[in-house]
């Protein structure tokens, strides 16, 4: 058995007349398309119920059906949901042993949304979209534009770069005003590039998976959020440092390693401390969310030791006067005994004093 859908997706019929859904049967679709025609000649869903009639009249090798469906005014999720609900009625009313197959008739795509909703109660075996020859395409193209409008990431991808395009003009008038003609494209062009790098690279989710995390540290009372500023902080100090020694220690024409070597004599104690008070504020939440481990605190004395060596080696390298060959050797004994030594010792404090089989003991 054929059975012809019409379907009204925005429920014109039930809105415009007093005609209750589903409509079933030739006659009752054709009373129901006088009756929305003369409510409102202009309606597209005249035409798809005059279509669905046509069709039924004109197939005569098989049993046909036709009858109307509707969803509701707002076209969204509810109307796709009353479309199913009202096609289980068609097909409930249907008196026949044999199998059941549906041709869908449309006024444009925007109904046409509703098919997987159908097509997940009986097979559909074509769609027939009903137009005004004058406006072709017109529904289609407007549909198509709202959706793409209303999708975000789409969104984001044409109206934000059409956004920004936009505020050229009035940036640049208000750069000449406040005095700043040539920066003004500068900025504009910083915005655009910007842009264009995070949509490239995909960074999007990256800055909100940081700031979620930067939030949900200050709400949970994590210390190594502040640690973390702390040591960027210090990390930017021994930059400075960094530089400062460079130009006091090396000349003009100074050798390129003799440069690098000031640098980082001038910043290793700045870094060193910026990564052993990281370090005690990530053994701190350690502690505090009862998974700390002895072999934590291997971190900041391993921080230290890789400080002492830098430091003896830049201190070496850049020729200071203290800086000899004994010196190297001393700093580079003590880095490497620091860090042994540190590893033994918590090795030995976690055999003795395992944490975690204490815990899983008293659990």
């Amino acid at each position: 058995m054929l059975l012809i859908l019409c379907v009204d997706l925005d429920d014109d019929l039930g809105r415009k007349t007093a005609f209750d859904t589903p409509v079933i049967g030739r006659d009752a679709v054709e009373e129901a398309a006088v009756e929305l025609a003369t409510a409102d000649p202009e309606d597209s869903d005249v035409n798809v119920c005059f279509q669905g009639v046509h069709l039924h009249d004109s197939i005569d090798d098989e049993s046909v059906e036709v009858a109307l469906v509707t969803g509701t005014a707002k076209a969204d999720v509810s109307a796709n949901r009353k479309v199913g609900e009202e096609v289980d009625t068609v097909l409930a009313s249907l008196s026949t042993g044999e199998d059941v197959k549906a041709i869908v008739v449309t006024d444009g795509a925007q109904d046409e949304s509703v098919l997987p909703v159908i097509r997940s109660r009986v097979p559909i075996d074509g769609v027939r979209r009903v137009v005004v020859r004058q406006a072709q395409d017109l529904e289609s193209m407007y549909y198509t534009f709202k959706q793409v409008l209303a999708d975000p990431e789409t969104r984001g991808t044409i109206l934000i770069p059409l956004g920004i395009l936009l505020l050229i003009y009035p940036i640049s008038i208000l750069a000449e005003v406040i005095g700043l003609p040539g920066s003004s494209l500068g900025v504009i062009s910083a915005l655009l590039g910007l842009y264009v790098l995070f949509r490239g690279l995909g960074l999007e989710d990256t800055i909100d998976d940081t700031l979620e995390r930067i939030r949900v540290g200050l709400f949970s009372g994590r210390v190594q959020l502040i640690t973390y500023v702390v040591a960027a902080a210090l990390v930017i100090v021994g930059v400075v440092g960094g530089v400062e020694a460079t130009e006091a220690l090396t000349e003009v024409d100074g050798e390129p390693t003799q440069a690098a070597a000031a640098f980082v004599y001038g910043a290793v104690q700045w870094a060193a401390a910026a990564g052993v008070v990281a370090a005690l504020g990530r053994i701190t939440d350690e502690y505090l969310a009862g998974g700390f481990e002895w072999r934590y605190l291997n971190a900041p004395f391993y921080v230290v030791s890789i400080a002492i060596v830098l430091h003896g080696m830049s201190a070496f390298f850049a020729a200071l006067p203290f800086a000899e060959l004994s010196y190297l050797a001393l700093t580079l004994t003590t880095g490497t005994f620091l860090g042994l030594a540190s590893t033994l010792a918590f090795a030995v404090a976690e055999q003795r004093y395992p944490r975690n089989r204490d815990r899983e003991l008293t659990g």
